[in-house]
């Protein structure tokens, strides 16, 4: 056999030991697969706006974003779900708008002593209540402990027995930050004694949407496979429908890029429904839960996205149901989303979460918002996020090898009489390599079927152009368990003659 050499001329006359390196056969794929997060930051901060930042801690993201912002408040729920992986983040401007506000009153005298809790979104500020208390000492001692958590999503002000609340953030997103009193109850040690009342006005008045574009833009070329967003507005989800298509954005034939983006959404089931119905992205999910829950949307978003980092990167293909979404938590028990429910909103393009009786929210299924085809007819092609997860996988690792194997090669015609060690490459042996690869994904559980593969497998010359291979790569991508269907037929008693049988 000729051996071919890239660099070492043939005619070469100088003694004596020459080497060059091929690492054609050595090469595999690695990938990172970082993650980004794209929110508001503090106006003071100092991270620029539009620029991705990588971020390994809560910390850090405190000290780029400022403590308190959207961003460092995502950067932790996501960190509780991945705590190593790589993760950047863009932050974007607040909209032209204003913040949401909320406020806690409280009107009365109380005739005990108690621990009343306020929790402004997930995050709990427990305020002592004795008969020494007034409307007044109560309103501005809620107002200083908020003011004194650096970490705070809100600013406080107190004023005759009244604190305002205002989100740090201008924008609709604001509206979605839960307000309540004693949210865990009695078992929790939580009590408004009688004589005081405590009225809670919740978050609104948030105006503006922000204009995600510019920072989907600043992606680049970089590979994100895991963006989380924290809104859900037509306007937003329409910038990443575009930025993440299949004609010019990421998963476009001439940029493949890749990824998904994952937000989440806190609303009625009704609401909810009617909302992903509007949607058919499969490069989007959105995880609905029910409106009252403590957990914020942005926050949900980022754990979900943490979540999905984790599991895809470690199997593409497996399913991501069971995983608990650290941190967070649903709407009180009666105000939860039923099994129908859940499946309606499926049957929406909206992913779903449930708590069980450990109160620990874990995901259920992860579907993109991808319904209908072309002609708007049902199609559940990209109905779960694994479909894409395992196709961006099998893509990068087919061209991984092709470039790294045949970087430099002739193309000849099937039967060409060719010397030994020629660089040349045929079909034949493109489709021996193909098929090699398929046999090394069906081995690491992403496909099926080697046998219909081959069958279908076509590699072939172009007819126009002699030096284009054209191919038609059928993979039969693994499926995931889902549904475990039992029929219980039971009996009170076997006939005898069957159990004679039997034995």
């Amino acid at each position: 056999m000729a051996i071919s050499f890239s660099t070492i001329p043939p005619n070469l006359r100088v003694p004596l030991f020459w080497a060059e390196f091929d690492a054609s056969q050595a090469s595999y794929l690695s990938l990172p697969q970082p993650a980004c997060l794209i929110g508001y930051k503090l106006s003071n901060a100092p991270a620029p706006l539009l620029e991705p930042t990588l971020v390994s801690s809560v910390d850090l993201a405190a000290a780029l974003f400022g403590a308190g912002s959207m961003l460092t408040d995502m950067v932790a729920s996501y960190r509780l779900q991945d705590p190593v992986g790589q993760l950047w983040c863009v932050a974007v401007a607040e909209p032209e708008g204003a913040p949401a506000t909320g406020t806690i009153t409280f009107v009365g005298a109380p005739i005990g002593s108690s621990t009343l809790a306020v929790y402004i979104g997930d995050t709990r500020y427990p305020l002592a209540v004795s008969t020494t208390s007034t409307p007044a000492t109560l309103a501005t001692a809620l107002a200083a402990a908020i003011t004194a958590d650096p970490f705070a999503t809100v600013t406080a002000a107190a004023a005759t027995g009244a604190v305002t609340l205002t989100s740090r953030h201008a924008g609709i997103g604001g509206n979605a930050l839960n307000l309540a009193v004693n949210l865990r109850g009695l078992i929790a040690g939580e009590l408004v004694p009688a004589g005081l009342t405590v009225t809670v006005t919740p978050f609104a008045d948030g105006t503006g949407d922000p204009d995600i574009a510019p920072a989907l833009a600043a992606l680049a070329d970089a590979d994100y496979d895991f963006v989380g967003i924290p809104w859900s507005s037509p306007t937003v989800l329409d910038a990443c429908q575009q930025a993440f298509d299949h004609q010019t954005g990421r998963w476009a034939w001439n940029i493949q890029l890749y990824g998904h983006v994952f937000t989440a959404r806190s609303d009625t089931l009704n609401a909810l429904a009617t909302f992903g119905r509007t949607r058919n992205d499969p490069h989007l999910s959105i995880l609905g839960y029910p409106a009252g829950s403590p957990t914020p949307p942005w926050r949900m978003a980022a754990a979900a996205t943490g979540v999905a980092a984790v599991g895809l990167r470690a199997d593409p293909a497996r399913p991501l149901q069971t995983l608990p979404l650290v941190g967070t938590a649903l709407a009180p028990r009666g105000h939860r989303f039923s099994v129908g429910e859940r499946q309606s909103l499926l049957f929406s393009g909206i992913g779903t979460c449930s708590a069980g009786p450990d109160e620990i929210v874990r995901v259920e299924r992860m579907a993109t918002t991808y319904q209908r085809n072309v002609w708007g007819l049902a199609d559940p092609s990209w109905l779960d996020v694994q479909t894409p997860a395992t196709l961006q996988l099998i893509v990068r690792e087919t061209r991984n090898r092709i470039l790294a194997k045949f970087p430099r090669m002739k193309l000849a015609d099937d039967g060409t009489r060719l010397g030994a060690g020629q660089a040349v490459v045929t079909p034949s042996t493109i489709r021996a390599e193909l098929v090699a690869l398929y046999s090394e994904l069906e081995e690491v559980g992403l496909a099926e079927n080697m046998a219909a593969f081959k069958e279908h497998l076509i590699v072939e010359r172009d007819a126009n152009d002699p030096n284009r291979i054209n191919v038609l790569f059928p993979p039969d991508l693994v499926n995931q368990l889902r549904i475990f269907a039992m029929l219980v037929q039971f009996r009170l008693q076997y006939p005898s003659a069957a159990v004679a049988a039997a034995a």
